[in-house]
């Protein structure tokens, strides 16, 4: 053969080049935006009756969404653990949420996406909510992110002077002098305020969160150009405030409070959108399902109305294993890269996300573990419609055992072991209920899970068999796998507090709060006690001891006075 001519030799690169999977083309950012309890129907292009989300339905109509997406569980802690883990809870410990008082978080042993992209070459950084442990190296500047601006835990689990829309409603916090908060608030936080972190430091306690929006902005802003400017590629993780309560927002005449809230949020992704450049690929989905006690400032399930629970009380949302508590809107954009104005029908999972990233960096899964998610780069780029065969679902709080494998999907099938629903709007909570052999729902012909099959029909006997199958084999997996275990050990002391009179631990830093070393060593310090720097419990590995001074030496703590355990309210965690 002869030796091809050099304008083959060009014509035969070019074609490979257009070929080649999106990596291979240079390492692309990734901004990932996780909203907290969106319901499945607050997307506009999921549920025509929404009209607030302009800039999410034109970032799907310029993407890609994915009809039938779930959260890895169904409420706070669980869900975002296995997003940046790629794991249940059931392996990686995290299986309820935190408290304020919590001394532990996702366990330390396990691996973080921050820190696998961290190790790859990329900035890392995260804004707002975290609610996987904020005492000692459990913060997220310990878990691989380089930067972070944000509240702990949720943004009910604090007093503030802006407290919002709740239900019920609860007062400002407590200041010098003034008289104390009725005890009979049993679901308001009423003697520690919600603070507002940059990295180490709280910059406002409490936190103005009416301003938070913009805040959480302007810091987004601040952290990607400066990983513009370092010439490294990013992962942002940006948890939003949206839509849990309470809801502070300005309600225009004629709007609702949730739609107010809803519309806010939306403007918000759209400046977002606008920050991520063409090698950026944004994800957004939800963390769980509408919470469904605070009636008219809960979220829209659109057609997962969960309506056999629904005849034996309780919610079928946030808190449970029916659709309308981990179904949620999920969509991709990455223009020339993601198809435009497609829908996917694969069953995928927030647990994807983490192989999803981890395979475009180029990098490497952790070893020695196994993972619930899957690298589902083609169904992103059209060359698939493909997702899991079988997803599990963790029961998370409304019945059974939390963080146990209760509810399975096989194909088009739902299967259930255990029911129950979470407590609704009218204070109803449905009974918890155990099924042997389990109820199966046909998804494709009744998304409302209202009839379960007959369990005497041909279609029950002919995909009973492929189920047990399934779960067996799964709780093996599981069983067998190298599993985590978190402490969910609580102290007074572990309260954020960045005042030694504690009077709602109140506050507030330079407003100058940025991303440099210099102007963090000038704001209010974190005061926490010097324990914060221990090992936490036996889940923490052994102590480095150069780091530790090193943290000493960068971060000045001082004894807070604390409130004893019997005057810190944790009724509200379970469900935040």
């Amino acid at each position: 053969m002869g030796t091809p001519s050099p304008l083959a030799v060009l014509l035969l690169a070019v074609l490979v080049a257009l070929r080649a999977p999106p990596v291979a083309q240079g390492r692309p950012s990734f901004m990932v935006i996780l909203a907290d309890d969106l319901g499945w129907g607050d997307l506009g292009a999921n549920w025509a009756q929404t009209k607030e989300t302009p800039n999410l339905d034109e970032l799907a109509a310029q993407g890609t969404r994915f009809v039938d997406f779930h959260s890895a569980a169904s409420t706070c802690s669980p869900s975002r653990a296995s997003l940046l883990t790629g794991r249940l809870g059931a392996r990686n410990g995290v299986t309820h949420n935190f408290a304020i008082t919590s001394l532990g978080g996702l366990p330390l042993n396990e691996t973080t996406l921050a820190e696998v992209l961290r190790a790859a070459g990329y900035s890392t950084g995260a804004i707002g909510k975290w609610h996987l442990g904020h005492h000692g190296r459990h913060h997220p500047t310990s878990r691989g992110f380089d930067y972070y601006f944000g509240i702990p835990y949720s943004n009910d689990m604090g007093c503030t002077d802006t407290p919002g829309y709740n239900v019920p409603p609860c007062p400002p916090c407590p200041r010098h002098g003034a008289a104390t908060t009725s005890p009979g608030d049993k679901e308001c936080y009423r003697d520690v305020a919600l603070p507002l972190f940059e990295n180490l430091t709280i910059i406002q306690q409490p936190v103005n969160l009416s301003s938070l929006t913009e805040r959480y902005a302007e810091a987004a802003a601040r952290f990607v150009q400066r990983a513009s400017d370092s010439g490294r590629p990013f992962f942002l993780y940006v948890a939003l405030a949206h839509m849990h309560v309470p809801l502070e927002v300005s309600v225009p005449p004629g709007s609702d409070v949730y739609g107010a809230a809803l519309r806010e949020m939306d403007a918000l992704v759209g400046r977002l959108r606008r920050l991520a450049g063409p090698d950026t690929l944004l994800w957004f989905t939800g963390d769980n399902g509408p919470w469904a006690q605070k009636c008219e400032l809960a979220g829209r399930l659109g057609p997962l109305v969960g309506a056999w629970q629904r005849t034996r009380g309780g919610s079928p949302a946030k808190q449970t294993t029916w659709e309308g508590g981990h179904r949620v809107p999920a969509l991709v954009y990455w223009p020339g890269r993601v198809p435009a104005a497609r829908s996917s029908h694969a069953v995928l999972s927030t647990l994807d996300i983490f192989p999803t990233l981890v395979a475009l960096a180029g990098a490497t899964l952790p070893p020695n573990r196994r993972f619930d998610g899957l690298d589902v780069s083609p169904v992103l780029f059209g060359q698939s419609d493909v997702g899991h065969e079988v997803l599990l679902h963790p029961n998370s709080g409304a019945a059974g055992k939390d963080g146990a494998i209760e509810a399975l999907r096989l194909a088009q099938y739902k299967a259930f072991y255990t029911t129950g629903g979470a407590k609704a709007c009218d204070g109803s909570v449905g009974p918890e209920e155990r099924h042997q052999p389990p109820l199966i729902f046909n998804l494709d012909r009744d998304i409302q899970e209202q009839e379960p099959l007959d369990v005497a029909s041909a279609e029950y006997q002919a995909v009973l068999p492929a189920i047990s199958r399934a779960y067996a084999r799964a709780l093996e997996d599981i069983a067998t796998d190298n599993v985590s275990v978190a402490d969910y050990s609580r102290d007074p002391a572990a309260v954020p507090c960045c005042s030694a009179q504690h009077v709602a631990c109140r506050c507030q830093a330079p407003p100058a709060a940025s991303l440099h070393r210099s102007t963090e060593r000038r704001a209010t310090r974190l005061c926490l006690s010097d324990r914060s720097l221990k090992p936490l419990s036996n889940e923490s590995p052994r102590p480095n001891i150069a780091a530790l001074r090193k943290q000493r030496s960068s971060v000045k703590f001082r004894a807070s006075k604390h409130p004893e355990p019997a005057s810190v309210s944790t009724n509200p965690a379970g469900a935040s």
